[in-house]
């Protein structure tokens, strides 16, 4: 049977969903005293978004609607029963490299479809929200071959380009039993004689060991030197290497996660990748792309969870009706439907900063990937107790999947540096970063008003992606676009909600950035009080609200540079009260969310749900066709 494609996911194409049978319950009733949120009107006209949304939609179309068990290889069905025999389901791999998603690995210029991290971040999305375990896959690859993007020769680039496009796969093979993420300690070594490198090591445990073909391998080439080396295995003596045995985990059952061991391996030495000796370098800024990238692993688990806590919460009947009625359930899932509004707003403008502003991921990278996978921990165990006893099962509701979700995203928050290795690289720069531009000499006007629109707004299309090693820095050197401009952020948003944003949403808006402000000042006075603590638990903790903070002032950024283009529920500006409080929960637990403007967000939410849409601030958008303004201050 011939899978019925589902909606595309941000509702710009023309596919019609499969009706489901039977019939979910009624949208809730309304909150008391409230009226009901008017239907949606007509379509609206189709928005200009950047070309990541249209390729993410035709990639939702091909792998179906995961809820249907008839839909193939990417049906929750075939990747339950799949994860019982530890595999991955029957066809699935070549379900996606027939679509051509190996070519998302690939910069264009190489004969690839690699033009924005922003594109691959959303096929990423679109695979994980139903199975992390593939999309790993693929970022373990992602992984070994940028250092080849970035610092390979001609050859190098070449040999990988037409392999990874011909479907193999690569591995980067930098951890050890024994260091972990110590790379300083690393004793795999590469004894240059003559015109080869002799590598002798083991690294494990490493994603894709086994089935890969190439192996990026770090290894010590001086006394304190390391370099990452091109490995081939199709041109080593078989006799020099071995892989390891699969490794048993939690999560991600099916995925190659073992080891490889070299005894003497021969490499030509020009397989040295970029400079000899500059391997720990390269690996520090590699990680910076992949980091951003795993936040996408979190946010289509987000959205999955979400979907299967509506559908669980609109056919469960207790007490006389569906248990969306029963208002701590009602809230669990509004919440986590604003986490993963929150996750947007954080983790897009840092994909497209690969080729926007390249120099400013080493911080804004590490805050991904602490902020993100964090927020999908949360947003996953809250889902959890919507479905109770449910929740646990391995069939069942979504036919078993929650389980598998909630295991496989555990690995977000470890894979490229835990949570407190990227709190501590933000840590690390804090005291750089509290001055504000014009004390540091730097401009903060007409740049880095361009830079955000660049980073923000969604009717612009990043630049293509011209892999430089060059471009990208150990850190931001005190710069901070999103997080030093507080005052004049302040100023803006206050300005354009009083003159357009929704009744009452100004109101709400002073005083949340009254607190912010004042959560921002403490942070400051922290950091000046604890001159050079960059590694205490104190200081880790000023680094996680300063994540926060960056968090809330994205979600600004996106209402200021998307609300001219996008009218409706989107430029009310109601979502951006309820995102705001919901971030100031984390630190003010008492905070409420605005009941009144919780009508617009939750019709959105059950549009999007029916619709068969992503959960996005899409949702929420309606075009405008109106001059884009040259800052999002002017009116």
């Amino acid at each position: 049977m011939t899978p019925v494609p589902p909606v595309d996911p941000v509702g710009l194409a023309s596919a019609v969903p499969a009706p489901r049978s039977p019939q979910p319950p009624s949208r809730p009733a309304p909150h008391p005293g409230r009226a009901e949120p008017p239907p949606p009107g007509p379509a609206s006209l189709e928005p200009e978004l950047s070309p990541a949304h249209r390729i993410a939609a035709d990639l939702d179309r091909r792998l179906g609607d995961p809820m249907d068990e008839a839909s193939g290889p990417f049906s929750y069905k075939a990747i339950v029963e799949a994860e019982e025999r530890d595999e991955l389901p029957p066809g699935a791999v070549d379900t996606v490299r027939d679509w051509g998603f190996p070519g998302y690995l690939v910069p264009s210029g190489l004969g690839g479809r690699l033009t924005t991290l922003e594109e691959l971040f959303f096929v990423t999305r679109g695979i994980s929200r139903r199975s992390v375990t593939v999309a790993v896959m693929y970022g373990s690859g992602l992984l070994a071959v940028n250092p080849v993007w970035l610092w390979g020769d001609d050859r190098q680039r070449r040999t990988v380009a037409d392999g990874v496009l011909n479907g193999d796969l690569a591995c980067f093979g930098v951890s050890e039993a024994d260091h972990g993420s110590d790379v300083m300690a690393s004793e795999s070594e590469a004894e240059l004689q003559g015109d080869d490198l002799v590598l002798t090591g083991t690294k494990w445990p490493v994603g894709n060991a086994t089935r890969g073909r190439f192996v990026t391998t770090y290894a010590r080439t001086g006394t304190r030197d390391f370099s990452l080396i091109l490995v081939d295995k199709n041109e080593l003596d078989p006799g020099t290497w071995s892989t390891l045995p699969p490794v048993r985990t939690v999560g991600l059952r099916g995925h190659d996660l073992s080891g490889v061991a070299f005894s003497g391996a021969r490499v030509a030495a020009d397989r040295v990748i970029g400079r000899r000796g500059s391997g720990l370098v390269q690996t520090l800024k590699t990680l910076q792309i992949t980091r951003t990238a795993i936040a996408a692993l979190s946010v289509g688990t987000m959205d999955a969870v979400v979907r299967i806590g509506m559908e669980y919460s609109r056919r469960r009947t207790l007490y006389g009706s569906d248990i969306y009625q029963i208002p701590v359930i009602r809230d669990h899932l509004l919440k986590a439907h604003l986490d993963l509004l929150i996750a947007e707003c954080v983790a897009i403008p840092v994909a497209r900063c690969l080729t926007v502003a390249p120099g400013r991921l080493s911080l804004w990278s590490s805050i991904v990937k602490y902020f993100v996978p964090v927020l999908g921990e949360e947003v996953v165990a809250s889902i959890g107790t919507v479905l109770a006893a449910r929740g646990y099962l391995r069939e069942g509701v979504a036919h078993g999947v929650f389980q598998k979700l909630q295991r496989d995203h555990a690995i977000a928050s470890i894979f490229e540096g835990t949570t407190h290795v990227n709190l501590a690289n933000v840590a690390g720069q804090l005291p750089f970063l509290i001055d504000p531009p014009e004390e540091t000499g730097r401009p903060a006007g007409s740049d880095a008003d361009e830079l955000l629109a660049d980073l923000f707004c969604w009717t612009r299309t990043p630049p293509a992606w011209a892999p430089d090693g060059r471009l990208l820095q150990l850190t931001n050197e005190g710069r901070d676009e999103i997080g030093q401009r507080f005052d004049l952020l302040s100023e803006e948003l206050l300005t354009a909600a009083n003159a357009h944003a929704a009744p009452g949403v100004a109101a709400e808006l002073k005083d949340l950035m009254s607190s912010i402000g004042g959560m921002r000042a403490k942070v400051e006075q922290g950091i000046r009080a604890s001159e050079g603590d960059t590694s205490s638990v104190a200081a880790l903790a000023r680094a996680k609200r300063y994540c926060e903070l960056h968090a809330m002032f994205s979600c600004v950024l996106t209402w200021l540079h998307n609300r001219h283009r996008f009218c409706g529920p989107f430029a009310g500006g109601q979502w951006l009260v309820l995102c705001l409080q919901r971030l100031l929960q984390r630190a003010q637990p008492d905070t409420l969310l605005s009941e009144e403007f919780l009508p617009s967000l939750e019709d959105a939410m059950f549009r999007t749900f029916d619709d068969g849409r992503w959960f996005s601030l899409l949702s929420l958008a309606e075009l405008v066709t109106v001059a884009e303004p040259t800052s999002p201050g002017d009116e």
